[in-house]
């Protein structure tokens, strides 16, 4: 079963639009909604220059023009009638996604697939608001997700063997590697990935060493392409507090968000994306 012919996207972030552009290379017409026309334009720009990229690496035997004319936006959830699959990527928040979720599913006929881009959220808890359960699972991309070459595929408890299968599948067309895991609080990834970045945020805050040389003993002693501070940075402190916070109150408090990780994010450092969390990105 290769990629949907049309596969939705709700979200066009930066990590809506790495799932559009992913899919747009492996053959698929996409959708990506938006929540008014200034963000879907914004969305359409970062798809299209992703895209771009894509031709100039060499990495798509395919034209600019030919991939870009099998990308749309939309702020009308009808316009995801027709998708094979619609892949939700709305910030990480369970109210939100399961409303996104639901009013998805409504424009969806019956045999279509959904997926969430959540990266720590039950997919069980979710899949209880949809009325085809058995038709929804989670999809984990990585950021940045054109470079990335892992995705999780999350099975939640109603989760058929039929989406399963073509949940691996699909990512393998993607040109990516399926990490295939039962819905648990942080899945594998981001639960192994916050306990190592909260641990090296405590030795920091402890003065044990600098957040520079912490990542240089993961990159160069255990070969981690990247230090966990740096990627806490490159991922969003705001988000990576919000897993934490999940994770302390479904597992327990060894995931309990150290005071450091509270307080830069109370002042606005949240890594890259403002130019300041544990590094400076000015």
């Amino acid at each position: 079963m290769t990629v949907p012919s049309k596969v939705g996207v709700l979200g066009g972030g930066r990590m809506g639009a790495g799932i559009a552009h992913a899919f747009c290379t492996a053959g698929a017409s996409v959708v990506v909604v938006e929540r008014d026309e200034q963000a879907a334009n914004a969305a359409y720009e970062r798809v299209a220059s992703n895209l771009a990229k894509s031709v100039e690496r060499g990495t798509t035997d395919e034209s600019l023009d030919a991939l870009v004319a099998r990308l749309s936006v939309s702020t009308d959830y009808a316009d995801f009638a027709g998708s094979g699959l619609v892949v939700e990527a709305v910030p990480e928040d369970f109210d939100l996604k399961a409303s996104a979720l639901q009013a998805v599913e409504e424009q969806l006929d019956a045999d279509a697939w959904l997926a969430s881009n959540t990266s720590s959220l039950s997919v069980s808890e979710l899949a209880e608001k949809l009325q085809r359960p058995e038709r929804f699972c989670g999809l984990h991309f990585f950021n940045p997700v054109p470079a990335s070459t892992l995705i999780e595929v999350v099975l939640g408890k109603q989760t058929s063997d039929e989406l399963a299968e073509a949940a691996r599948t699909w990512v393998a067309d993607l040109g990516k590697t399926p990490v295939v895991v039962n819905d648990a609080p942080g899945f594998a990834s981001s639960r192994l990935g916050v306990a190592i970045a909260l641990e090296a945020m405590r030795m920091v805050e402890e003065g044990v060493a600098s957040a520079e040389d912490i990542d240089a003993a993961m990159v160069l002693g255990y070969k981690h392409p990247t230090g966990p501070l740096k990627t806490t940075d490159i991922v969003g402190l705001d988000v990576r507090l919000g897993i934490a916070e999940y994770l302390a109150a479904t597992l327990g408090p060894r995931f309990e968000p150290p005071q450091i990780l509270r307080d830069k994010v109370a002042r606005g450092e949240l890594g890259r994306k403002t130019g300041k969390g544990f590094f400076d990105w000015s």
